[in-house]
């Protein structure tokens, strides 16, 4: 039972973050377009409010292109690790009074490992 609320306790803080990333997003897609004088998105769900996950879904369901001469195996696993690892780096961020993922002395560096590991990814994709 203590995992569950661990897990949920988890979850409530990390899918507000995503879905703030989201309408942020669409606000700054939104003014850029208003600088440029156009609408900007507005035709995936009302004011284009879906639009940031008709975006991702499109992203998911692209076609997989990879260069001829690239190792297919690492060049798929580049954006992976890079994921991977810059989430990673949430983990010792705290969110309020008792509320975090996880409780480590050393959170500074540890974050500074992880982000440098991230790079790994980067240089892997190409």
């Amino acid at each position: 039972m203590i995992y569950l609320i661990s897990v949920l306790e988890g979850l409530l803080v990390i899918v507000p973050a995503l879905l703030s990333v989201a309408f942020v997003t669409i606000a700054e897609r939104k003014t850029m377009a208003s600088m440029q004088r156009r609408l900007g998105p507005n035709v995936v769900g009302y004011y284009g409010l879906l639009q940031a996950f008709a975006d991702a879904l499109k992203l998911l369901l692209k076609e997989y292109v990879a260069p001829t001469q690239a190792n297919i195996i690492l060049f798929f696993l580049g954006p992976i690790i890079t994921l991977i690892f810059s989430l990673l780096g949430y983990l010792t961020v705290p969110f309020g009074s008792g509320l975090f993922i996880s409780d480590y002395s050393l959170g500074l560096l540890y974050m500074l490992a992880v982000s440098s590991l991230a790079t790994y990814g980067i240089l892997l994709a190409g």
